[in-house]
């Protein structure tokens, strides 16, 4: 089935999404259990589309443009590689990797960026993301420990904005002020998003994300389509498809930077390798691309659950037996997450719902 509502042609316009109230609930795809009743519901819409547009699977509404968030950063990235940057400045899969991350903190991490960083002429004083606390905890116990307070090399994003950096002196533009949307670095961002989406952006939702740079509000539909581009690249540039290349090896190497301990994105791709690039995002986004499959992957979870999210996912990557059944027993969690309490106890679990379509 094609994506009628949606054309995969280059200037296609997104315009405005409509008022909240006037959206239709999409299905309700996962439930938390407490005891022996259900005691929450999660609403989310589904798209997993082909190279050619095609919709394999869909729950809700995929029609409807959704921020992406952090779940897209595999796709910002293209721009420092297939720019040449990467190349010029020596940039290695495990920061290549860190590029597309939403990271823990840790000390690998920020370690990582600190390096990339001085390597490039910059400083974390010229991050514009922000410093957060590690989101790993023995990382936070152990920073504050020391009497040290967070900086921007912690912030979950400092890869991607050591990448924007490594882009704009690879363009030879200012450093300052790289997060504005008028930017050079974010415009050739904004024409990548627009390359593998087929959609013209110009008159897109708009926003700021919580690390500063712009969000543009895209059709779920359009999200996959760019995902399973990434992982089949055919149609686009000689030097696009050598730079999605370069960012799934990456990611596959390098696992850990993409998230960190213990985290889902992590631990699914270790087992999956090449087979799937998966990414979380903020207010319930999840993204995935499956190259040997040739599709991409968009999920958004209404009321921006990413526990619901994480579970969709798992769910969706049994469905395509990229995972399987003894793996992802293996990982825990995966295709259930147990809920516990604050003693430690198990008190019930999140799951997909009973009518769930895949």
């Amino acid at each position: 089935m094609a994506l009628e509502p949606l054309s995969f042609n280059r200037g296609k316009a997104v315009s405005a999404a409509p008022p909240a109230t006037a959206l239709q609930a999409d299905p309700l795809l996962v439930e938390v259990t407490r005891g022996n009743m259900v005691e929450s519901g999660h609403r989310a819409a589904v798209a997993l589309v082909d190279v050619k547009g095609n919709v394999v699977l869909s729950a809700g509404d995929i029609d409807r443009p959704v921020y992406a968030r952090s779940a897209i950063k595999s796709l910002q990235a293209i721009a420092l590689v297939e720019s040449g940057g990467a190349e010029a400045y020596d940039v290695s899969a495990a920061e290549l990797a860190m590029a597309c991350a939403s990271h823990s903190g840790e000390p690998r991490h920020a370690e990582t960026a600190e390096a990339w960083l001085q390597r490039i002429g910059c400083s974390v004083e010229d991050l514009e993301c922000g410093p957060q606390l590690p989101s790993h905890e023995p990382s936070m116990i152990a920073l504050l420990a020391t009497g040290k307070l967070p900086t921007a090399a912690h912030n979950n994003c400092s890869g991607k904005h050591s990448g924007f950096l490594t882009l704009a002196r690879h363009l030879g533009v200012p450093t300052k002020g790289y997060v504005k949307l008028e930017h050079p670095v974010q415009q050739r961002i904004l024409g990548v998003l627009e390359g593998m989406t087929g959609l013209d952006l110009g008159s897109a939702p708009r926003g700021i994300d919580g690390c500063s740079i712009p969000v543009i509000g895209m059709p779920l539909g359009n999200i996959a389509l760019a995902m399973a581009r990434l992982g089949v690249p055919d149609d686009q540039p000689e030097p696009r498809r050598a730079a999605c290349a370069r960012i799934r090896a990456a990611v596959a190497e390098e696992p850990f930077m993409v998230a960190g301990s213990g985290r889902f994105d992590t631990l699914v791709m270790e087992q999956t390798g090449a087979k799937a690039l998966i990414k979380t995002g903020a207010e319930g986004v999840y993204c995935g691309s499956f190259p040997e499959l040739g599709l991409g992957a968009a999920i958004k979870v209404e009321d921006g659950a990413g526990r619901a999210a994480e579970i969709l996912m798992g769910r969706l990557l049994r469905h395509l037996d990229i995972l399987s059944e003894e793996a992802a027993a293996a990982l825990g969690g995966v295709l259930q997450a147990p809920l516990h309490n604050r003693a430690g106890l198990t008190v019930g679990e999140v799951r997909p719902a009973e009518r769930i379509p895949f």
